[in-house]
């Protein structure tokens, strides 16, 4: 069973109370150049089209509560941060937002298939190797942050496994004070595979909310590098946390108040 498949069947999050996985590492390191994929005309009518699929099966199969568009900026640079807790979360995010952004995938899914690693070429993700320190990706992320666009990407490093906020990795931390780009942080509710999947086969709505907070330049105490991503990675997730309801605060819930 591939990873892709077997998510969508993952119990309740309950199970990993006692025992959480550690995150995953990319098993070999990358060999391969990684550009910032281009805007071609091709491109842009193909993300365009599924923008349009996105909003169609968000208001035909969703009940959705949005709050927050307001913060979202005409145009970037911009960092967009997002909470990660199942497959729908990538078809809300895109139905909601105003543009397609730069997107950072991570370079297994071109495993789970020739149809979706096929999906994510044609739109042009960004391939990053969980786990170590993409200089690649990197790069090709600060490209598209240099030329004034979105990029979008989940601070954890992978889908949660607690129905919750796991602890944040620091690469969107490493970003925003390498780029100085706005961080726009967006969480969203509802999206679990666990909770998704059973209810489409019994053609029932989904209820979802999606929440944008105020965009913010992130502001590290420290001149040390390693202690500045630690703050800025901090900040992040507990901007995160405060837009999302304490079911949804995870590891970060003892940090928030309110």
């Amino acid at each position: 069973m591939t990873q892709k498949a077997s998510a969508s069947l993952r119990p309740s999050p309950q199970i990993y109370r006692w025992y959480l996985p550690p995150k995953p590492r990319a098993l070999r390191p990358r060999a391969e150049p990684q550009p910032l994929p281009r805007l071609t005309l091709a491109r842009r009518l193909f993300r365009r089209a599924l923008w349009l699929l996105a909003r169609a099966a968000r208001h035909a199969l969703t009940e959705t509560q949005v709050e927050g568009l307001e913060h979202l900026p005409p145009q970037g640079p911009a960092l967009l941060v997002v909470n990660h807790l199942g497959d729908a979360d990538v078809v809300l995010l895109l139905s909601v937002l105003p543009w397609c952004p730069e997107v950072l995938a991570s370079q297994h899914l071109q495993e789970e298939g020739p149809w979706l690693r096929a999906l994510l070429q044609a739109y042009g993700v960004i391939w990053v190797y969980r786990g170590t320190a993409d200089r690649a990706a990197l790069k090709a992320a600060l490209e598209a942050l240099r030329l004034g666009r979105v990029l979008g990407l989940a601070p954890e490093g992978r889908q949660s496994l607690i129905g919750g906020l796991e602890t944040g990795t620091p690469g969107a931390a490493y970003l925003a004070l390498k780029s100085k780009a706005p961080v726009v942080p967006v969480a969203i509710t509802g999206t679990e595979n666990w909770a998704v999947f059973p209810r489409l086969k019994r053609g029932r709505r989904l209820h979802f909310t999606l929440r944008v907070g105020q965009p913010f330049f992130p502001q590290p105490q420290s001149q040390d590098r390693r202690q500045a991503l630690q703050e800025v990675t901090e900040q992040i997730m507990l901007t995160l946390a405060r837009l999302l309801p304490p079911e949804y605060r995870g590891v970060y819930a003892d940090r928030v108040q309110g």
